[in-house]
This record gives C-alpha cells, sequence and structure tokens, in this order.
C-alpha cells in the first residue's frame, strides 16, 4: 500500500491506495516500518510524503474508528503522527485533491507543505460525531487558535490558496507542476550538508516545541476513553457506514 523510493540524499513515501487513500492499520503500519527503515541513513537530506491517484487522501479508515477496533486504531494513527513528526530530516508533503480528516492531521507533521491548486484540507471529524485529536494538538501551531477552532468546529474544508494564505502551505502551484515542482524544492534542500539539516530540524522543534507528544497523548486519551464512551459518536461513525443522516442525541 505504500512504494518506498531513495536516491540523491532524497527519501519518498507514496501512498498507493487510490482513488482515496485511505489510511487504515495496514497502511499505517506500513509507513510507521518504512520511517523506522529511513531515519538512520546517514546521507539522508529530505523526505517526501506523497499519494497516487486525483486525492491525496480521503483520511483514516472511519470502519476501524469503531469498537472494539478503536483504541488500537488511534495508537496506531497518533505513533505514526509521532514517528513523522519526529523524524529527523526535513519532511515535505506534496498534496493534490482531497486532503481530509487523519490525511489533514498527517500532513500536519511535516515541515513543509507544497500544494497542487486543486488542493483541500478539512477536519470533518465533527460532521460524524467526534473530533480530531491530532489536529486538536498540532493544528493551532500551524495556523493559530482561531483558525484551527474554525475548522474543528465547522468541519468544512479550506482550498489550498486559503491554506497558504494562513501559512499552512509552503507553495500552491498547477497540478500538472505538482511534482517538478516539489522536487525542485526538495532538491534545493538536499545540496545542504545532512548533519546540518538534522540540527537545524532539531533546533526548530527545540524552539517551537509545545510538548506535542504530550498533547497528541492527551487528546488520543480523550477520545478513545471519553469520546468513544458517548452515544453521539458512534452514532456518527454508524450514519457514515450506512449511508445516512445521524440522528444526534446530544449524549
Amino acid at each position: 500500500m505504500i512504494d518506498i523510493q531513495s536516491a540523491d540524499g532524497i527519501a519518498r513515501i507514496t501512498l498507493c491506495a487510490p482513488p482515496l487513500n485511505i489510511l487504515n492499520r495496514a497502511l499505517l503500519r506500513e509507513f510507521r516500518e518504512a520511517l523506522n527503515n529511513l531515519r538512520n541513513e546517514a546521507s539522508l537530506r529530505v523526505l517526501l510524503i506523497d499519494a497516487e491517484g486525483k486525492n491525496f487522501s480521503a483520511g483514516a479508515s472511519v470502519n476501524e474508528h469503531l469498537p472494539p477496533e478503536c483504541d488500537e486504531m488511534l495508537a496506531d494513527f497518533a505513533a505514526t503522527v509521532l514517528a513523522l513528526y519526529e523524524f529527523p530530516v526535513p519532511v515535505m508533503a506534496v498534496v493534490q485533491g482531497r486532503c481530509l480528516g487523519g490525511a489533514f492531521e498527517l500532513v500536519q507533521a511535516a515541515d513543509l507543505i507544497v500544494a497542487a491548486e486543486d488542493a483541500q484540507f478539512g477536519q470533518p471529524e465533527i460532521l460524524l460525531g467526534v473530533f480530531a485529536p491530532v489536529a486538536c494538538a498540532l493544528l493551532p501551531a500551524r495556523i493559530g487558535p482561531a483558525r484551527a477552532a474554525e475548522l474543528l468546529f465547522t468541519g468544512d474544508p479550506i482550498s489550498a490558496r486559503h491554506a497558504s494564505e494562513a501559512g499552512l502551505v509552503a507553495s500552491v502551484v498547477g497540478r500538472s507542476e505538482l511534482a517538478a515542482e516539489s522536487l525542485a524544492l526538495a532538491q534545493r534542500i538536499a545540496r545542504h550538508s545532512a548533519t546540518t539539516l538534522r540540527m537545524t530540524k532539531r533546533a526548530l522543534r527545540v524552539a517551537a516545541d509545545r510538548s506535542p507528544r504530550h498533547g497528541i497523548t492527551a487528546a488520543t486519551h480523550l477520545y478513545t476513553k471519553e469520546l468513544m464512551a458517548s452515544h453521539d459518536a458512534l452514532e456518527g461513525l454508524q450514519a457514515f457506514g450506512q449511508k445516512r443522516v445521524p440522528q444526534w442525541s446530544n449524549q
């Protein structure tokens, strides 16, 4: 479900489950294994994350968010995001089409995002009666508390241009130019010392760290132990799978 390529100091992990590249537990495990295998390559300078098809990803598997898999899924997902956030060299996400839910949370752990003009970013979890624990921990630092709150409370997506204006996306390019432009930026970074890039990454994290590990862990615990004990969380997830409108009881 993923492809891994590495050459000239640039590694690439590609999601290979089009059309929606759903992030299920099997894919997440492959993704973490790839990160673990790449992290100690001394010559590695840049990691690209991209996806096959029209869309980057529609997010994590909704079915695996239901009991009895919910705890394991959330733990797998949190571990994957933290592994990406703590990856020792610069990470660039290359996004086209939809980047929603868990996929949006995943790219929030990247250092840079390059987006096609047709890219959309959103946290629609609230529409299913749940919330996005990783985004609650990471998104406010990326785009500010007020903008993050708007996305998390409404579930409405934003365009690549609006994401750029919010400071989330480094550059927006035409769809046909996405691969070439993102590689060119990666090559500009890869000109530099691998050691210095790793040190710069550490310095950025030390300077900006608001303990993402603590925030993600706490938000994930709230999700699995309290949210999933509520009626509306199960109702929203089940309604999605059954293709019907959820009936909220506010409990």
